[in-house]
């Protein structure tokens, strides 16, 4: 697998479904909620639980850990400065809860373990200063380094140096809001209660800063990884902006801000964890699928090239002898030409046998009707749609699906329909590989012809196209535009599409790409 299959398969790089989308969106509608319903009841005092801090910081150390880990791998294969940035961002959040942890009054200590009364307000902002940093150096990162080059440095190295360097900077950090706790502004007054004034400011550029964070991946997101990220910042944002309207810990407000962050944190963990575990289940299932199809295409054509050997030699040689035994009359003093006429009429009919057996192979399809059974085409062709998912997202191809909801059922072989369906929309997509100037659309339609007695269904693509020369010759055997084609596939497709009754052409899309179109007898076949 080449490095640029190595990379599409990737969450980090692959772009997300509809699905995915309306899903995470919808996470961000309930966090939204949650702003609003918590916000007016923000400062509604409850009961201390000191206990909650230990059990709420450790939650976030353990899933952000893991989300870096996730990241570190990904960049073991990608090599991407953006990806380190990121995965260097979730350690830093899952170090530095530790020292915020042992400074935070009440929980290890009345005054805390580390520093005076600003030191763990200190260290949350560096904290929700330093999170937001690396998703907003990650999104530059991102749109930059496209095209560029593997490190040439080994993995071991860049990973081990990474974390280091993080683990100093939050050391340094830890020492600056313990040792300067006297040089901060007042931010608490004691283990509770706040300073409103320098809180509120205090909060309120947290807010804009993480909402700066929120806009960047909202503009600039494209893959599966940006999207969770951005439902990660929300998350942020509904917490900073509820803690910037405090004036006590342990009120209402104070609580749900924190749930809402690690709700979020862990959501988009588990929604990371089983997408990774679902692609690779797909991944899985296609390499299965494509070898075991290999493993049939071989066979098939090994006894395909078995019997038209077998068949073709007798003619053949028979050829080659009455040829022979021509020219030899002809090469007599006085040619025998009733002899030669006698040995040209036997080449001929020898001709027209060799003919019958390339015929025979052909017919090969027209005669499984006993494989046939009642089916929607618009069925068919979903299940295909399906099954090619990945390569679709891989390639950034969008689809539309025009089905006609009324089209007629027929009989046919289901799985020769679908591989001719594979065949078409495969091809399509590798049309519009190179395509870079305008947007890569599959569309697939179905339609009930005029006369309502056969049904038509049409693949387009927006790719490089045909000539308008080869149309015709598309469907000859072993005749191909494509480099690593082997002019197979689209004669098949017209065989089984012609041993069902219907016919299958080929003609320019306009204003770019090829059309294929299908009409089918609804008639019972």
């Amino acid at each position: 697998m080449s490095e640029t299959d190595q990379r599409a398969f990737l969450l980090a790089t692959l772009p997300p479904t509809q699905r995915q989308t309306r899903v995470a969106f919808g996470v961000i509608a309930i966090l939204f909620v949650t702003l609003s319903v918590a916000l007016p009841f923000a400062n509604t005092r409850l009961p201390r639980f000191d206990a909650f801090i230990p059990a709420f910081q450790t939650a976030i150390l353990f899933t952000d850990l893991i989300t870096s880990a996730l990241l570190f791998a990904q960049y073991s294969v990608v090599r991407s400065q953006a990806l380190l940035v990121l995965a260097c961002g979730f350690l830093f959040t899952a170090l530095i809860v530790i020292p915020h942890t042992l400074s935070f009054p009440g929980v290890f200590a009345p005054n805390g373990l580390l520093g005076g009364t600003q030191t763990t307000a200190m260290l949350y902002y560096f904290w929700h200063v330093g999170s937001p940093l690396a998703v907003i150096c990650y999104v530059r990162l991102k749109d930059t380094e496209i095209g560029t080059g593997k490190s040439q440095r080994s993995l071991a190295s860049v990973v081990g140096l990474s974390v280091a360097i993080v683990i100093a900077i939050v050391c340094a950090l830890t020492l600056v809001a313990a040792k300067g706790d006297q040089a901060f502004p007042t931010i608490f007054y004691d283990s509770v209660q706040v300073n409103p004034v320098s809180h509120l400011f205090g909060g309120l550029m947290l807010a804009i800063w993480t909402a700066i964070a929120f806009g960047f991946l909202y503009v600039r997101r494209s893959t599966v990884l940006d999207l969770w990220l951005l439902v990660m910042s929300f998350a942020w944002l509904v917490e900073v902006t509820i803690n910037a309207f405090l004036s006590a810990r342990f009120n209402l407000g104070w609580y749900a801000s924190r749930l809402s962050d690690l709700s979020g944190t862990v959501f988009v963990l588990i929604v990371l964890l089983s997408e990774t575990t679902a692609l690779y289940a797909n991944l899985a299932q296609t390499v299965l699928r494509q070898r075991n199809a290999r493993q049939a295409r071989e066979i098939a054509m090994d006894a395909i090239a078995a019997s038209v050997a077998h068949e073709v030699r007798q003619p053949l040689g028979a050829i080659t002898t009455n040829a022979d035994a021509a020219t030899i009359y002809l090469s007599r003093g006085t040619p025998d030409i009733k002899k030669t006429l006698e040995l040209l009429a036997r080449i001929l009919a020898d001709g027209h046998r060799a003919s019958e057996v390339i015929g025979g192979v052909r017919s090969m399809f027209s005669n499984r009707r006993h494989g046939r059974v009642l089916l929607d085409a618009n069925d068919v062709l979903q299940e295909a749609l399906e099954t090619l998912d990945v390569d679709l997202r891989v390639h950034r191809v969008s689809v539309v699906t025009q089905l006609d909801r009324k089209l007629p059922r027929f009989v046919a072989d289901r799985g020769q329909l679908h591989q001719v369906f594979l065949n078409l929309m495969s091809n399509a997509i590798d049309s519009m590989s190179s395509i870079t100037d305008r947007p890569r659309l599959l569309r697939v339609r179905t339609d009930v012809a005029p006369e309502a007695s056969s049904i038509i269904i049409s693949v387009e693509d927006s790719g490089i196209g045909i000539n308008r020369a080869d149309l015709d010759r598309v469907f000859d055997p072993f005749f191909t535009t494509k480099s690593t084609g082997t002019g197979i596939g689209l004669s098949v497709c017209r065989s089984i599409i012609e041993a069902h009754g219907g016919n299958l052409k080929a003609s320019a899309n306009n204003p770019h790409g090829t059309r294929f179109s299908i009409n089918l007898p609804v008639a019972d076949l």
